[in-house]
């Protein structure tokens, strides 16, 4: 498949099919899933990042386990709105992951999704080591979470 815009995934997805959401870190990948009727974005769970093959081959279970039917993949922007250097490892990522699972793909802002998925565990004065264990899946869901209201929001009656 090939990247499209987020405003055209639920058209690609099959019925009942769910969206992963995704934060590519240096060392890990945040992942969420939504529900099928893509409205809520859930943690999911961290890989920690070894071998593009190895990553890939995980990520492939998980997708089947879970019925997934597409990727929303977070984009590092800088607050000037401009794309950088995590912002091209980000893409080049996505660029390969599409060579070997055939989904549609979609990016999406992620501008402050670890402080978004953050401020709530520190609310809860949650240790700085539980927040280190929880803060890539809080924010794949942030990240999911985002795009699942924006395609809700396009959908919606006017």
């Amino acid at each position: 498949m090939a990247v499209i815009d987020i405003l055209a995934m639920k058209a690609a997805l099959a019925p009942g099919g769910r969206l992963f959401g995704l934060d590519i870190g240096s060392k890990t990948i945040g992942i969420a899933v939504s529900d099928s009727a893509l409205t809520v974005a859930s943690p999911l769970t961290v890989l920690p990042r070894v071998k593009f093959a190895a990553d890939m081959t995980k990520l492939k279970a998980l997708i089947a386990e879970r019925k997934v039917g597409g990727l929303v993949i977070g984009l590092p922007i800088g607050l000037d709105g401009r794309e950088g250097p995590r912002s091209q490892s980000v893409r080049q990522f996505a660029a390969n992951l599409l060579t070997v699972i055939d989904l549609p793909l979609a990016f999406w802002d992620e501008r402050f999704s670890t402080l978004g998925a953050e401020r709530p565990m520190r609310e809860a004065e949650m240790s700085h080591r539980r927040r280190g264990e929880l803060i890539d899946k809080l924010a794949a869901a942030y990240i999911l979470q985002g795009a699942l209201d924006r395609i809700t929001a396009s959908h919606s009656p006017a």
